[in-house]
């Protein structure tokens, strides 16, 4: 069965997903996009040969149709997802949801509320779950590679170009306008801790604050607008150069440029910096999200995991350090290090990266959630999907009780016990 599929949301995230079906087209195909971009919106449905009577200004407009597609993607702004999650859940559409579910924890509720009520799969996007690293670490522990899990350090190296660029200056620089920095990056990292430790959390806490990207550190020659800027040559973030090397090489045009401007010529991308959000100082943006962050979670098992989110890095794959009692494990994406305590070897295992599906964005992840997406929706299989709604649910709940404790001085926030969903029947079981 080919699944057909309408994309609300044109963007990075829309197209990415929708990409999968110009590399298996046996398995998927775009049969409808909606977006209020008119160049995103046709560019897209260009690229998947969609009829023009099928490209709708709005997901409101999709709306107003029956049912034309098996499944939806949705990948609006992160304050947009659970009315058209509602709406075309009604009509019969399985829905794959880009994370964050919404940006408050009611918000999120109502979204589990709408497909359990009305029976559709729904899909939230931790892409984490489904890379090849994530399947060769836990296959690892599972083995009893490292004995009982004690402690686990993960970080997620946001990149400082990344961080300027998305958290600064662009889509998710305000938390009134979207969500939390963590809630945005790092809401599937908190899932990915879960799911690698299999243990309930019970207690999370969290410090951190926005250091660096405001007012008081603008350097005193510094403009409003890189363009204009007599000090843009030595600043580390400057928009002129980033965006001059992305132009430049053609494998950064698809993100992060094209979100700046369609015109991916020289011309454009000054305009699009003379005018638009992307060339602002980033010590003169509006942004008030937290630069670096860093969440200690408790396990009832008495593990422990922390999670550090950082401006201040090189980009990069995430890197775990996974502490046990029989042996130790260090991973960055690409392979990992174990180290046994019983014979004091240490081996490493290299991460296949060949394929589409381990080739796409986030590792692999992207293709991965695709291909268990899909599939779960063309057999009724929907234990293929490794994360159901309540999991969802539970992992943000994490990012919410965090930002609970960063706002109040990094004062413990205790967990309720998490539901999670018996993928045979159905019914849901409180744990812990």
């Amino acid at each position: 069965m080919t699944v057909s599929l309408a994309i609300v949301g044109a963007g990075s995230r829309g197209g990415t997903y929708a990409g999968y079906a110009e590399h298996f087209p046996d398995r998927a195909r775009v049969v409808a996009v909606a977006d209020p971009r008119s160049d995103y919106r046709e560019a897209l449905a260009d690229r998947h040969g969609v009829p023009a009577a099928d490209r709708y200004p709005s997901w409101q407009a999709l709306a107003t149709q029956p049912r034309l597609a098996d499944a939806v993607v949705i990948a609006t702004p992160d304050r947009e997802h659970a009315e058209p999650v509602a709406r075309l859940a009604a009509l019969g559409y399985h829905v794959l949801l880009e994370k964050p579910m919404a940006p408050d924890e009611a918000a999120c509720e109502a979204v589990v509320e709408v497909a359990e009520r009305t029976g559709v799969l729904l899909a939230v996007c931790h892409v984490l779950r489904y890379t090849p690293y994530t399947d060769t670490v836990r296959q690892l522990v599972t083995a009893g590679a490292v004995g009982e899990i004690i402690g686990v350090e993960h970080l997620e190296p946001v990149g400082w170009w990344h961080f300027a660029h998305s958290y600064v200056r662009g889509n998710w620089r305000r938390a009134d306008e979207s969500s939390s920095s963590l809630l945005a990056k790092c809401c599937h990292d908190l899932d990915w801790l879960q799911y690698l430790v299999a243990d309930t959390p019970t207690q999370v806490s969290s410090v951190g604050r926005l250091n660096h990207f405001h007012p008081g550190n603008r350097p005193a020659d510094a403009a409003d607008r890189c363009v204009d800027c007599r000090v843009e040559s030595t600043c580390p973030y400057s928009a002129t150069r980033f965006y001059a090397d992305c132009l430049a090489d053609p494998g950064r045009h698809v993100w992060p440029l094209s979100v700046l401007t369609r015109d991916l010529t020289e011309q454009g991308v000054r305009e699009a910096l003379t005018h638009g959000p992307y060339g602002r100082c980033v010590y003169a943006s509006d942004n008030d999200v937290v630069d670096h962050q860093t969440v200690t979670v408790s396990f009832s098992q008495g593990a422990t995991a922390t999670l550090t989110m950082s401006a201040f890095t090189p980009g990069g794959h995430r890197r775990t350090r996974i502490m046990g009692t029989r042996g130790y494990l260090e991973g960055d994406g690409e392979r990992v290090i174990h180290t046994d305590f019983v014979t004091g070897r240490t081996t490493t295992v290299e991460i296949a990266t060949s394929g589409a599906d381990a080739g796409s964005g986030h590792g692999g992840g992207d293709h991965g959630l695709m291909a268990a997406f899909v599939e779960a929706v063309a057999t009724g299989d929907r234990s293929l999907v490794r994360s159901g709604p309540r999991e969802s649910l539970d992992s943000h709940r994490m990012v919410f009780a965090a930002e609970r404790s960063r706002l109040s001085g990094g004062a413990p926030v205790r967990l309720r016990p998490p539901v999670l969903p018996d993928q045979r029947t159905g019914a849901t079981t409180v744990t812990g």
